[in-house]
């Protein structure tokens, strides 16, 4: 099949404006695809403030859209940014998108997100359908991007340019649904004749991510296990009796790193490089980040490190419960990251009560992050659910190996050691508690304390490929298929 014309529409991506994973995906995967022979341009809103610290540089074209939202008749011009050959497409209107956040402030979401995003859509749909050339594939991307399919389907499919093409929907997080009271319904021209519990309707709201999973022609997740799992009342959010009505068009695709950007043989942020292989400079790394956190340089004490948001999806509860213990057992502790306030002081209590052992930066700074993943031992992620994660994938190809709970994409990237010891990249342990979260650690601390066996998951774990080529791969079938269906 010749090259495909692919649209990503999503509300993130990376390195023009980035809250987390999404934004990974959109940024790294279109380069992956543009590799195998096909067109892409992401399409996302114009985050003045945010692109400009970014650094990358726009263009104003000389094309803007009209489009009606909430009663206001709205100019929206088109910003065009080229990075490292990947074209975006960004919608401007400032009163929307030039914010503190993209989402809500710190903490918060603002209220008028779904006319933020809605307006998004549309004119995302516009832009696509006056590229020039017929449309392929739509790829959209969480609830903020969900009515694409429906409106492309109701109101959008006389643009002979997107009328053929399919839409495929990824979710990123199920737990993030983009829920608005039915007001919004003809405030905005929401098709209301789909408004019922088979289309977008949810406890008398509109449910974006309800929209997208209903009329996409292709519903994907960012791993096979979180496919498996949003299927079950534990981890269907309330939406997996729908999405079990769906399930013929559900698939997971693991995430990709973007193996050039993650690098310890050209990271100029670590103390010295390192590789599968050439594994020196690795003890250089550790022995930097325990002096650059007032640890004890020790190069034999094992140096845990977690970088995550500080919430309850991600089990820094059982963290928190095992952290005195492990500290008192002689182990160091480097934590990077923000979130539950509550969290946070009970990590800066730790880290002010065993200086020597523990060290706690709240928030996140690129370079430090670079600097944990290169000079720790092992990398804890304990989530309760994790629809794939990337700081495993980031962990391993820096060759600190990950104890992770067995959950979504965390159980499909990292090879278990008690299940697979001779092909181990790590560890797992099953229930989300606090005792099997450490039995896994003394199980790592065991191997950890065999030089030859650590070296031997230490490699495989650096020689895993994370690259995104496979998973591209992976979408060019899913996209033939449906295109062939």
């Amino acid at each position: 099949m010749a090259g495909l014309n692919i649209i990503f529409i999503a509300s993130e991506a990376s390195p023009l404006a980035k809250t987390g994973g999404l934004a990974d995906v959109a940024g790294s995967l279109p380069h992956a695809l543009q590799h195998l022979g096909h067109s892409v341009t992401v399409i996302m809103p114009f985050y003045r403030r945010q692109i400009a610290a970014s650094g990358i540089a726009t263009t104003a074209l000389n094309t803007s859209i009209e489009m009606w939202a909430d009663g206001i008749q709205r100019h929206c011009p088109l910003h065009e940014a080229v990075v490292d050959g990947l074209h975006f497409l960004l919608v401007e209107q400032d009163d929307l998108y030039n914010r503190e956040g993209l989402y809500g402030p710190s903490g918060g979401a603002y209220e008028d997100n779904l006319l933020r995003f809605l307006l998004f859509d549309r004119v995302a749909l516009e832009a696509a359908a006056q590229l020039g050339k017929p449309v392929d594939i739509l790829h959209c991307h969480d609830w903020q991007t969900g009515m694409i399919p429906l409106l492309l389907q109701t109101q959008y499919q006389h643009h002979p340019s997107i009328a053929s093409a399919r839409c495929v929907y990824t979710i990123h997080n199920l737990a993030y649904q983009g829920v608005f009271g039915a007001e919004w319904i003809h405030r905005l021209g929401i098709p209301s004749h789909h408004f019922h519990p088979g289309g977008f309707e949810f406890h008398g709201q509109i449910n974006c991510m309800k929209a997208g999973i209903g009329s996409a022609h292709a519903v994907t997740t960012v791993s096979p296990s979180y496919a498996e799992e949003i299927l079950t009342p534990e981890y269907g959010c309330h939406l997996d009796g729908f999405l079990h009505d769906h399930s013929a068009k559900l698939s997971g695709i693991v995430n990709g790193l973007d193996i050039n950007e993650w690098d310890p043989l050209n990271d100029s942020h670590i103390a010295a490089n390192y590789g599968a292989g050439k594994v020196a400079g690795k003890k250089k790394c550790k022995a930097a980040l325990q002096q650059q956190c007032g640890l004890t340089i020790s190069p034999d004490t094992p140096l845990m490190v977690l970088i995550s948001r500080l919430a309850e999806q991600k089990g820094i509860d059982l963290l928190l419960e095992n952290a005195r213990y492990w500290i008192e057992r002689g182990y160091q502790l480097v934590v990077l990251g923000s979130g539950d306030s509550h969290c946070e002081k009970m990590l800066h209590h730790l880290a002010d009560s065993y200086p020597a052992s523990m060290y706690f930066w709240r928030g996140f700074n690129e370079a430090l992050a670079r600097q944990i993943y290169a000079g720790g031992d092992i990398f804890l992620m304990p989530s309760r659910f994790e629809p794939c994660g990337l700081g495993q994938l980031m962990a391993m190809r820096y060759g600190t190996v990950p104890v992770v709970r067995a959950t979504g994409g965390l159980k499909d990237t990292v090879i278990d050691h008690t299940a697979h010891p001779t092909t181990s990249t790590g560890f797992h342990f099953i229930k989300e508690s606090p005792l099997d979260f450490d039995a896994a650690v003394e199980q790592a601390i065991e191997v950890y304390r065999q030089p030859r066996k650590w070296s031997a998951i230490r490699n495989r774990a650096l020689k895993r490929n994370s690259s995104w080529e496979t998973s591209a791969m992976d979408y060019i079938k899913l996209y033939q298929k449906i295109l062939a269906s």
